[in-house]
Formats: structure tokens, sequence, C-alpha cells
């Protein structure tokens, strides 16, 4: 029976860490399902949702240390997980843009959970505006929703609620590629 772990790691960025990362755990037996991978400053931070049988897996925990010893710089956890149990939902997309200040994800972080909504995936960026160079950034969420949401009421108010912030803000279905 498979089994999940998450395995993370976090530290100076290095060339050709994802391919070792992922040959270590190809040669352990184990499958890649899901992933996060970024770098954030001049650090490299994955998350990995690794699944196949326990023992292989006990194996990748057991072999963190060595990898820590190869990765000099990187600091790994790993836990085990269940498979998510998901209610029937509306799969969303929300873009943000604005002048960067302070506040702008937790703000919106705010406007979702009081709605009780929950939000899958957020990244964001700053970057420079093209012809001013003023520092933007962009918020990027894929949200979850309820399907006894009035979507039309939501994207009102939230529209309305970025407005009144200085935010400029989509609110549409989520495409599937």
């Amino acid at each position: 029976m498979n089994k999940q772990l998450v395995l993370s790691a976090l530290g100076a960025d290095q060339s050709g860490l994802v391919n070792e990362i992922s040959q270590h755990i190809l040669a352990l037996g184990l499958n890649i399902e899901d992933s996060r991978m970024s770098v954030l400053g001049g650090e490299f931070a994955f998350m990995l949702l690794v699944s196949g049988e326990e023992a292989p897996l006990q194996k990748l925990i057991n072999s963190i240390p060595e990898l820590e010893k190869k990765f000099t710089d990187l600091i790994f956890n790993s836990k085990y997980t269940q498979p998510r149990q998901q209610k029937p939902s509306l799969s969303y997309t929300v873009n943000v843009h604005a002048l960067d200040h302070q506040g702008i994800v937790h703000n919106l972080a705010s406007f979702f959970s009081d709605r009780n909504i929950n939000i899958e995936n957020l990244n964001t960026t700053s970057y420079a505006a093209p012809h001013t160079g003023s520092k933007m950034f962009s918020v990027d969420l894929s949200l979850s929703l309820p399907e006894d949401i009035s979507i039309s009421q939501l994207r009102e108010a939230f529209i309305e609620h970025c407005d009144n912030l200085n935010l400029d803000a989509s609110f549409e279905p989520e495409s599937r590629k």
C-alpha cells in the first residue's frame, strides 16, 4: 500500500539540486506526486509530496543526514501525510497587482478567511514597473470555493474590497490546461 511523505528543504541555491534530489528519490523507487520549488532571495526552497511503499519512504527519511552532508547548506524536514479528503468545490484564481506596500497578502488572506474560503496556493512577486521603475507587487491565488456560494456576490465584494485598497484585481474560474 502506497503512503505519502512531504519532504521539504531550505538552503543556499545550488546548481543541479533538483536533478540530484529527484534522482535520489527515483533510485529509491519512489514517486514525486506534487511539488513546489522556488528561489527566494539567495535561498532555494522546495516541498515535495513523495509516494511509495513504506520501506523506501523510511529509507528516504533515514538518508536525510546523508543529504544534509552532501548539500551542506540545506536543511531538510519530512513528515508522513494522508491523502487529502476534499469536499466538492469550485476552483477559482485571483490575480492582484499594485504598488508594493505592507499588508497586501494579509488583507487578501483576511478577506477569504472571513468567508471560510480556502486558499489552495499563493504566489507573490515584487518587480519594477516597466516605465517608472516603481516597486510593484503581484499576488496569484488559487481558491477552493464551496459549491453553494454565490460567486457573483463574492466577486463583487472582492473587487470592491480591492478597489478600497487600491489593488488591481481579477477573479476568474481556474482554467484547466
